[in-house]
């Protein structure tokens, strides 16, 4: 097992990754497998792909460091206090957004999916307050963890979750790759049913 002190001579040598076909970790160059796990560069506001040892480095939330590692926690959030009014309220022009405090910028932010990727919304902060007086706002880690909310026409008041923040990213990946039009098309609106469907799936009931 790669010990901590090797991790961090790692990255501070800078050592170049070898040239392979497969992906490697974006601090130590290290390969990894398809599915691993992911720090946030809190600054830069950057996803990275890591191993399981740096990974590791990361992950005392507790501590004041520029890389935080994703947890793997999926709550689902029922009769939350975000309501149809309070959602028309944040003027999110898509029925899909997500929510997450960023700790360099010390407050929420919304991002919404599209065409061109994730953009983010000019997000009215005393609305957003309003909104969510519900005290599981508070569960949410700074950076690494956002609120999945889902608003469906058909539906009384939104989907919300909490998620980690690259399943987010993936989400707003594999939608971009279907979008069609101005409403994303057929293909789209199935791929958002499936998604949701499955982080329900994998989602534990959180109770006020």
């Amino acid at each position: 097992m790669t010990s901590t002190l090797e991790v961090l001579s790692r990255i501070r040598t800078g050592r170049a990754a070898p040239e392979s076909a497969g992906e490697r970790c974006e601090m130590c160059a290290e390969p990894v497998a398809d599915e691993h796990q992911h720090v946030v560069n809190v600054a830069a506001r950057q996803l990275m792909c890591v191993c399981r040892a740096c990974y590791l480095l990361f992950t005392d939330a507790s501590a004041n460091l520029r890389y935080r590692a994703v947890p793997d926690r999926f709550l689902s959030f029922p009769d939350f206090g975000l309501g149809r009014r309070e959602w028309e309220g944040l003027q999110i022009p898509v029925g899909v957004a997500f929510f997450f405090h960023n700790s360099a910028l010390d407050r929420t932010v919304a991002f919404y999916p599209g065409p061109a990727g994730a953009t983010e919304s000019e997000l009215d902060m005393a609305t957003w307050a309003a909104a969510t007086r519900d005290p599981r706002v508070g569960l949410l880690a700074d950076d690494v963890e956002a609120m999945l909310v889902r608003a469906p026409e058909n539906a009384a008041d939104p989907e919300c979750f909490l998620v980690p923040i690259d399943v987010c990213y993936e989400f707003v990946g594999g939608l971009r790759l279907l979008w069609r039009g101005f409403d994303g098309g057929a293909q789209a609106r199935d791929f958002i049913d499936g998604f949701f469907a499955g982080v329900a799936g994998r989602s534990v009931v959180q109770l006020p």
